[in-house]
């Protein structure tokens, strides 16, 4: 088969999904497809690029041994609960098992309307499609978990939005689909049943280690809030802003997932948010890690029934589980941090020395990404590219002091420091105004350099790229971008 699939969500209970045909594209053209990702999948790039492959990425045609069906979830959003969501605009192709042994989903999103699209046209417009193939591939290059984009094309079709727009289909890749709202569409119908099922299939799946303990679904229940814990971590890491962060939104494989208004912060600020939608700013940038906790409360409560028989003393384990949320989380952010900032070594007035950088960016306007790139120079004595980024740039000197006092406690060599620091501080990540002129150059031009170009760039984060300086500048006053946009 051009596609190996070996699927296995299609075999649980009807219940779990819909069966759902894709949208036939009138006019399909291809835009990208990822090489890289298809020889990891053990698909042929070249058959994917073919007028049959494109026929599967257009929705024209399905593939020997697909069975396409939308995955039924439900959600809080923005803190109101949702009892029925489901891919509204989705359809999971099905599954392969990857080189490495991994089972992956093959989704195409965009893909028209679904038994779960609740009045919705099932599409994607071109500019959604491009943003999430780009920053979804931007987070895997960062290091950061994630789903991937295997492919773009346009379907030739125009999607109706505020305006008239060209329609596209992603194909996207991921561990899996489900989410803690999937958890939560059972739950909320109280079938006990099918949420043993689904956490027996999130154990062999994602956590097999899980089925040796003699309480799996506590183990479950502790290995999604790690993995959660360290994936938002890992997100204020490189300044970014998932904007919607709803529980149909978070994956219970710890991967990021649904690029929606996402973004990465320029000027550095904790109260950051880019969503249209997050009026109030429940996921603002620093908001991420309580929300993140509040999602996997959503996740625990579903489990009661799992975790003991007796209902205070499967409380009493949620909540001991829930309980180590904030130590994994600081494990991870605070020890990036130090990284961040050269420190190799753990001492307990780091904490305090991070916390005044961020405060001082805060109150100076720096961009985030520009100033931990640039104390790698500082960490080797040249403080001009850092200091030059602070509106009072003694607020930096003062900071700079202790922070060298501390440094020379670890007695690295000051190339093995700086080296150390490019591994882990990017040069390059999707800025926000760059985007907006990929997408607008694409839309209203048809012209696709921009985005090839951002790609290319993009999956080299942390390598100095003379030839395109222009990509790591921030935005000018007129180029910030002060909303962000879901593609429905």
């Amino acid at each position: 088969m051009p596609i190996p699939f070996d699927n296995s969500y299609a075999r649980l209970p009807q219940q779990f999904f819909a069966a759902a045909q894709p949208l036939q594209s009138p006019s399909p053209a291809l835009i990208q497809v990822n090489e890289a990702l298809a020889a990891e999948l053990g698909i042929d790039s070249e058959w994917l690029k073919s007028p049959a492959g494109l026929d599967v990425l257009s929705g024209r045609a399905i593939a020997q041994g697909s069975e396409p069906i939308a995955q039924a979830y439900a959600g809080h959003q923005f803190g109101n609960f949702v009892p029925q969501l489901g891919d509204g605009r989705a359809i999971l192709l099905g599954e392969v098992v990857d080189r490495a042994g991994r089972r992956r989903d093959i989704q195409l999103k965009g893909a028209g309307r679904t038994p779960f699209s609740r009045g919705g046209d099932g599409r994607a417009a071109l500019g959604p499609v491009l943003r999430e193939y780009l920053v979804s591939e931007a987070m895997a290059a960062l290091g950061i978990p994630t789903t991937r984009a295997l492919a773009a094309v346009t379907t030739g079709e125009p999607v109706v939005r505020e305006t008239i727009l060209p329609g596209a289909m992603l194909t996207r890749v991921a561990s899996s689909h489900i989410r803690v709202g999937t958890f939560q569409f059972f739950a909320a119908r109280g079938d006990e049943e099918a949420v043993r099922h689904l956490a027996d299939h999130v154990i062999a799946r994602h956590y097999p280690a899980a089925a040796e303990n003699p309480q799996p679904y506590r183990a479950l229940l502790d290995a999604v809030i790690s993995a959660q814990a360290a994936l938002v971590a890992r997100w204020l890491l490189v300044g970014f802003i998932h904007g919607v962060m709803n529980t149909d939104n978070m994956s219970v494989a710890g991967e990021t997932i649904d690029y929606g208004p996402c973004a990465f912060m320029d000027v550095y600020d904790a109260a950051t948010v880019f969503s249209s939608i997050d009026r109030a700013g429940r996921y603002a940038y620093g908001n991420q890690p309580r929300i993140a906790h509040w999602n996997l409360t959503r996740l625990a409560e579903t489990l009661l029934p799992l975790l003991d028989e007796d209902e205070n003393a499967a409380v009493e384990q949620a909540q001991d589980a829930l309980g180590g949320f904030g130590a994994m989380f600081e494990q991870t952010y605070f020890g990036g941090l130090r990284r961040k900032v050269g420190l190799l070594s753990d001492e307990p007035e780091d904490m305090e020395l991070m916390n005044a950088l961020l405060t001082r960016m805060t109150e100076n306007q720096v961009d985030f990404t520009l100033l931990f790139r640039a104390l790698g120079r500082a960490a080797s004595g040249e403080d001009e590219p850092a200091r030059a980024l602070f509106v009072d740039p003694t607020a930096f000197d003062a900071w700079a002091t202790q922070w060298r006092a501390r440094l020379a406690r670890d007695g690295q060599a000051a190339a093995d420091r700086r080296a150390a620091m490019d591994r882990v501080n990017p040069a390059f990540i999707p800025r926000n105004h760059q985007v907006e002129a990929m997408i607008t150059a694409a839309v209203e031009r048809q012209e696709y350099t921009p985005f090839h170009r951002m790609l290319d760039v993009l999956s080299r984060p942390f390598e100095d790229q003379p030839d395109a300086l222009d990509l790591a500048e921030p935005p000018l006053p007129h180029e910030r971008v002060a909303a962000t946009f879901c593609g429905t």
